[in-house]
């Protein structure tokens, strides 16, 4: 009653109602009312009160409002003021900014509201379907505010809301619509609900961009003015962002699709740079990324190149060069643009050899290299615009041996150009300049031109500086250790470890796997003193990465020592070491290069991101270089000599088995491929076996077919003895003369006869090659036992020559006994005499017996030369069997040709004779008799010649 008197205007009696009561009452109205003008009422009450009284609505309202979404869909205007007061509860902005003091107190207690307003809306996945429907209705007061509501609510629990989008069926198209919106409003709220929605989530980034997201947002931006636009392209450019960073298959469908040749506008700034408004550097800085995301280091080095050449050939590097080189653009503009070129080239030969052509419009006109390195060394320039210069120095370097060398050339005397400004006289002068931050860009600029190139560190050996009148010059590598070891004589604090920092690490990269440089630098005797003195002193905390650096100069003087100095060979730096700093020491310090907290940060990307230049210490192809030559320099310095002497033997020993596993890894290639070859072969061959198999079968079903009609057709012909009508009358109407069939017969007849004659040279033919076997047969076996007889006789002469053999080695031994036997008895004469004979007498045995045996050697010689001859007849009898046997197989063959003939023969007779006994048949049909006798006469003749044939081939 108060709320109505409220309304009718009367004054109201008794105490206000709260608040909350308020707010009670409207829900109870807006669940209870069934007409819908009061409950259309009561939601814009609620509306009005949301704001103000947001947790009492939020905590009363919020279910009431989802049936209102759900019940009165026919109604826009109810769902419009229900969609406002959900936004209220969740939305999180402020419209009135509160004192500085309460602003933190104030912010946190709306986010916590605001989450946990839209953890209570979102406990029911159902809600969030029920929006994404309601954005379908066309009608402005409920897809506004639709889309205002969708998009606090990814504010709040994006994660968890894009989950629910994602399994919503047709839920991300339905948002993609609103970009289609002819409402610029409503088209630029989606723009934001679409930003919120695809941060984060490669699924629906993808589901968004083959929603043809690209070719809209282009649009758009294009229609807004490209750079010169408003703040919509801004939340285009953001958009594009979020759907193409660390998404590689969408970039692969943006250079697919030929979106970055529709960028290239978008860098065409005209002549008059004066008056860049804050929006158009926002959106150029914008776009400077996407090409950035692009063209990323992160990306794989394919994708990358890709799109390098795709900017190449469509003019957007040259449209990139023209804003690097031209007047009056923003700081910022510039240095994002240098960075975004650096990336554009790092890698690509074209597009490096383009920026190397590019020249300043300056007069004389001068390479854009070489007025870059100009900013890069002027200690005036901003720190953030001369870090760029420094990574597009490094870019072009990138893996590109030319450029490197032309920087490198620039040094040497014999292309030193009096009269105009270098690269490498810049870079020089940078490096022996009073600014520390130039001495170090300076050394890493020409490390880079090092990096990877032993042609160029040799040739850097060749440069030769004028210190000062009146005195010689020296070597770039004398000068730079001569500039450290004057440094550490000066006062410890003005030494300046930015500038012995960047000198060590060039030092570093110059003589790593160059052992001429090493060479070089252990020649001048200052250094090595000057190294381990570093080493050995117990510096402060700035002087910790020095001696780091130290020590890994000294270990890659160990590591790449080629011995060709006799007071600093391998072995004789190791035991300075050992004597003077301690090899448990060295490679301590030695480990307070990757300790120290600016190394991590340098070996994340490539692109140098310092805070402050005295944060500017490591580079990034640096750090690689160390992770590669700490652990070796360290088991280099921990080695004894018999332990390097035992790895060179294995490393030999492995070499061997390289080359061997090399030559094995050939020839199983060769045998790959030979077996390859022999399995095609195979299934060629395989593939011919089956079609002629099948071709046989056929032929042979054929055969038997025409086999069986013949014999039918010879039984039918032997059943009809009776023979009626004129055969000449019948052959004449079948076009038959009688002529014709009697040379039919005749040729028959020959061809009979021709074959009986090959029947009996076939017959004469296997009986020669009988008894050819049979006398070859006979005079092997005759052979073989003349040989076994041979053989039984050398035997026998053997045996009987060993038995002579024997008897003459017993008569050789009675001999000796008795010579012993003549010489005991030597005083007796008679007994003297006797033993004279016996030893005469078994000498003239013996040597009857040596006769004997010498001839017995002889006969078993002569013995073994005839074996030898009879064995040689043999051979020659077997392989003329084998001949002989071969031309009966071909006789065979010849035989079965003629067999082949005559079957053929007979078939046309058969034919002949089916005709003939139609013809008769014909004959008969028409009431003609045939009584010729002779006809029947030959016809049993025939009848007896094809039975003799059958009972031939039965014999066969």
């Amino acid at each position: 009653m108060n709320f109505l008197r409220g309304v009718m205007g009367g004054q109201p009696t008794g105490p206000q109602p709260t608040g909350a009561e308020t707010i009670q009452k409207l829900c109870d109205r807006v669940a209870s009312s069934t007409l819908l003008e009061d409950r259309r009422d009561a939601v814009r009450a609620l509306k009005s009160l949301s704001k103000k009284y947001r947790v009492e609505v939020g905590n009363m309202a919020m279910d009431h409002l989802v049936r209102i979404l759900q019940t009165d869909r026919s109604d826009t205007e109810i769902l419009g003021y229900a969609l406002d007061t959900l936004y209220n509860i969740v939305c999180n902005d402020e419209e009135e900014e509160p004192d500085e003091s309460e602003e933190e107190n104030q912010q946190k207690q709306e986010d916590d509201l605001g989450a946990q307003f839209t953890d209570k809306f979102v406990q029911e996945p159902e809600n969030v379907t029920l929006l994404l429907t309601l954005l379908e209705e066309f009608d402005f007061h409920v897809r506004w505010p639709g889309v205002k509501l969708l998009t606090a609510l990814l504010k709040n629990q994006c994660a968890q809301v894009q989950g629910i989008i994602l399994v919503s069926p047709m839920g991300v198209s339905r948002l993609m619509d609103l970009l289609a919106d002819s409402r610029e409003v409503i088209r630029n709220d989606g723009l934001l609900l679409l930003q919120q929605l695809t941060k984060g989530n490669a699924a629906i980034q993808k589901i968004v961009a083959f929603e043809n997201a690209f070719e809209r947002l282009l649009d758009i931006i294009t229609e807004e003015g490209s750079s010169d636009g408003g703040i919509v392209v801004e939340d285009c450019l953001l958009l594009l962002l979020n759907l193409l960073k660390n998404n590689s298959s969408n970039q692969n469908f943006f250079k697919e699709g030929s979106y970055i040749q529709k960028m290239k506008p978008w860098f065409e700034v005209g002549d008059d740079n004066s008056g860049w408004s804050a929006q158009k550097v926002t959106n150029l800085h914008l776009m400077l990324q996407l090409v950035r995301v692009m063209v990323s280091p992160v990306n794989s080095p394919g994708a990358t190149a890709s799109c390098q050449k795709a900017m190449f050939q469509c003019g957007l590097l040259q449209q990139l060069c023209t804003i690097l080189m031209a007047t009056g653009v923003p700081a910022d503009i510039l240095t994002e643009t240098i960075n975004t070129v650096s990336e554009v080239i790092r890698g690509s030969e074209v597009n490096q050899d383009y920026f190397a052509s590019v020249n300043a419009p300056s007069n004389p006109p001068r390479p854009a290299i070489v007025v870059l390195l100009m900013s890069m060394v002027n200690e005036r320039q901003p720190f953030v615009l001369r870090c760029a210069v420094l990574y597009c120095f490094q870019c072009f370097l990138y893996k590109n041996h030319k450029g490197q060398g032309e920087i490198v050339a620039t040094l040497l005397p014999s292309t030193i150009d009096a009269n105009s400004i270098s690269a490498g006289q810049l870079l020089c002068g940078g490096l022996f300049s009073a600014d520390s931050l130039s001495n170090w860009c300076a050394a890493v600029a020409l490390a880079h031109a090092l990096q990877d190139n032993l042609t160029q560190k040799e040739q850097l050996l060749r440069v030769q500086l004028a210190t000062s009148l009146g005195k010689p010059p020296v070597s770039l590598l004398q000068q730079c250790t001569n500039i450290l070891s004057q440094g550490d004589k000066l006062d410890r604090r003005g030494s300046r470890v930015q500038t012995k920092v960047g000198l060590l690490m060039l030092l570093c990269t110059w003589i790593s796997n160059c052992p001429i440089a090493v060479m070089h630098f252990l020649h001048n005797q200052d250094n090595v003193p000057f190294l381990t003195g570093q080493i050995s002193e117990n510096l402060g905390e700035d002087e910790r990465l020095v001696q780091g650096l130290c020590a890994l100069l000294l270990g890659i003087c160990i590591y790449y020592n080629d011995n060709s100095l006799e007071n600093y060979t391998k072995e004789k730096l190791k035991q300075l070491i050992e004597k003077r700093i301690g090899k448990e020491n060295f490679v301590e310090k030695l480990g307070f290069i990757t300790k120290h907290e600016l190394y991590s940060r340098a070996g994340q990307k490539p692109q140098p991101a310092f805070s402050t230049p005295e944060h500017m210490l490591f580079d990034h192809e640096f750090t690689k270089l160390v992770k590669e030559l700490e652990g070796m320099i360290t088991k280099a310095v921990l080695k004894s000599s018999e332990e390097e002497k035992k790895e060179e033997e294995v490393k030999k020993t492995l070499e061997q088995h390289d080359s061997i596993v090399t030559q094995y890894k050939e020839l199983i290639r060769e045998q790959d491929s030979q077996i390859n070859e022999l399995k095609e072969q195979v299934t060629l061959l395989a593939s011919q076996n089956e079609k002629m198999q099948s071709t046989m079968t056929q032929q042979v079903s054929q055969i038997q077919q025409h086999k069986d009609q013949y014999n039918i057709l010879k039984l039918k012909l032997g059943k009809d003895n009776q023979q009626t009508g004129n055969q000449a009358e019948a052959a004449h109407m079948n076009g038959l003369q009688p002529e014709e069939l009697s040379q039919l017969r005749e040729q028959l007849e020959e061809l009979q006869r021709q074959n009986q004659l090959l029947q009996t040279q076939l017959g004469e033919k296997d009986s020669l090659i009988t008894s050819l076997k049979a006398e070859g047969v006979s005079s092997a076996e005759s052979s073989t036992s003349e040989v076994t007889v041979l053989q039984r006789e050398v035997e026998m002469l053997k045996s009987q020559l060993q038995r002579q053999t024997a008897e003459v080695t017993q008569l050789q031994s009675e001999r000796q006994e008795l010579l012993r036997g003549s010489d005991t008895t030597a005083a007796v004469p008679g007994e003297n005499s006797l033993y004279t004979e016996k030893i005469a007498e078994l000498e003239s045995r013996l040597s009857a017996q040596t006769a004997e045996n010498q001839k017995l050697k002889e006969e078993v010689k002569t013995l073994l030369e005839s074996q030898e001859s009879m064995e040689k007849d043999l051979a020659s009898a077997t392989s003329t069997a084998a001949i002989m046997q071969a031309e009966k197989s071909k006789l065979q063959q010849e035989v079965q040709e003629s067999k082949k003939e005559q079957d053929d023969l007979l078939m046309l007779l058969a034919d002949q004779d089916q005709k003939i006994l139609s013809l008769k048949q014909r004959l008969k049909d028409l009431g003609e008799t045939i009584e010729d006798e002779d006809d029947l006469d030959s016809k049993d003749q025939f009848d007896d010649d094809d039975d003799e044939e059958e009972e031939e081939e039965c014999d066969e």
